[in-house]
């Protein structure tokens, strides 16, 4: 009896009609000839009350669904999570679906209505957007099902509580190797670069077609085949490439959700996998004010399976970042030339100036390459017309933020340090940009 109560609900419904009769016995205080009419209508209310509930209780029906969730979810990225629903019913049912999503996504009012009829099996999908590395908690998920009188509710749970990991970004991962793979790096906003030159590391003897290089033609192919023939060379293999990934306080800034940490961490992870798609190594340090993890830089086939790893457990500290220890590290165990990429952030060119030597140092044993973010919260503010004394005082500190970080671009170009000042959202299309430019000017 117990559980009957429990999955027993009134629908509105009947209380819409239970509202209207009783006030039809209202009104027959003032014309009795309603109160039979009233009596009749309590009685109609009553038999179909009991219809129902011998409808959705009273035979073997049942409502059965499932949930299908990924193996891990892709932090930044819609992650697609589908449900199944059917029912043992002979006739329409009306369905709300009510998943228990993890907390973190907030998703309190979020309810599914669906009309199946009987013996249909129905697919849906929703998507979730983690913005936080981590664990995530699902719960059971609860159908409310209603027949076609719609006057008793009768829910179903589904135990299918479960707990499903969120990774740094997979999904924009295997989208630009795919597009990497098939050549079409554009679609996702990747500049193709025009190289300067050619490499001395020959590939191949392959047929001449036009837009090649005539300078690259191999006149002895070309005399003992009969067609003219050119050399084709390649970029450079075997490069180091290390992403070096700030966690001190000013990754700490959020954008869209996302803390700055986590696009640099999403961004490591795609500019690694090209870079051994490219064939070159990819390594990984991450640092705050202590070096805390490293990837040594390989092109293994179990390379990124680690760096994906190390990348899941990383989390933001509230410290200073020491640069010094980071260039006494990078001495000591990084002695081959390579590809630094760092991510960080610097909000005055004061800040850029202390760390600067220790800048130049590492850019005159590798090639540094620094990522800033750009505020993006302040271009409402600049774009705003000020209407009071207040607000265009607000505005100049606005506009002064903006220049510090455009002066800090600058601060590095002056000193031979490549930087880009990118927005968050557009970090990965504009680092997997940069490197390949740098492969194409023969830089790494």
């Amino acid at each position: 009896m117990i559980p009957f109560f429990r999955s027993l609900y009134l629908a509105p419904r009947l209380f819409v009609l239970l509202g209207i009769n009783a006030g039809l016995f209202v009104l027959a205080f003032m014309l009795p000839v309603v109160f039979g009419v009233a009596q009749v209508a309590l009685l109609l209310i009553s038999l179909f009350l009991g219809l129902d509930l011998l409808l959705m209780y009273g035979g073997k029906g049942r409502v059965e669904a499932s949930r299908e969730l990924p193996d891990k979810l892709s932090n930044g990225d819609p992650n697609p999570v589908a449900l199944e629903v059917t029912h043992s019913y002979p006739f329409e049912l009306t369905l709300d679906l009510v998943d228990e999503a993890p907390p973190e996504f907030q998703l309190r009012n979020q309810t599914i209505r669906l009309a199946l009829p009987a013996g249909e099996r129905r697919e849906l999908t929703y998507t979730l957007r983690p913005v936080e590395r981590g664990e995530y908690d699902f719960g059971d998920l609860h159908l409310y099902a209603r027949s076609l009188l719609g006057l008793v509710i009768r829910r179903f749970s589904m135990p299918l509580a479960g707990t499903v990991p969120c990774y740094p970004s997979y999904i924009q991962m295997r989208q630009y190797q795919l597009l990497a793979i098939s050549n079409r790096l554009t679609e996702m906003g990747v500049k193709k670069i025009r190289r300067l030159g050619h490499t001395t590391e020959f590939e191949q003897i392959k047929e001449y077609v036009r837009g090649d290089d005539y300078r690259t033609v191999n006149w002895k192919a070309t005399a003992r085949s009969g067609k003219l023939m050119v050399n084709q060379y390649t970029d450079a293999r075997s490069q180091n490439v290390y992403c070096l990934v700030d966690k001190s306080r000013a990754m700490k800034m959020p954008f869209e959700g996302m803390s700055l940490l986590d696009y640099a961490i999403n961004a490591a992870l795609v500019l690694s996998n090209i870079a051994i798609y490219k064939q070159d190594k990819g390594g990984l340090i991450t640092f705050a004010e202590r070096v805390d993890a490293t990837v040594p830089a390989s092109s293994k086939a179990t390379q990124m399976n680690r760096i994906m790893e190390v990348l899941y457990k990383q989390e933001t500290r509230f410290l200073e970042a020491d640069y010094g220890r980071l260039f006494a590290y990078l001495k000591r165990q990084v002695p081959q030339r390579s590809l630094l990429v760092l991510f960080t952030n610097f909000e005055s060119l004061t800040a850029l100036r202390r760390q600067l030597p220790y800048f130049q140092r590492m850019a005159r044993s590798h090639l540094l390459l620094v990522i800033l973010f750009e505020n993006t919260e302040l271009h409402e503010l600049l774009d705003s017309q000020p209407d009071t004394t207040e607000d265009i005082y607000i505005k100049g500190i606005g506009e002064h933020f903006s220049l510090e970080k455009r002066l800090i671009v600058r601060e590095l170009e002056q000193h031979g340090i490549p930087a880009i000042l990118t927005p968050p959202e557009q970090l990965t299309v504009h680092t997997v940009n940069k490197y390949l430019e740098m492969k194409a000017r023969g830089m790494i």
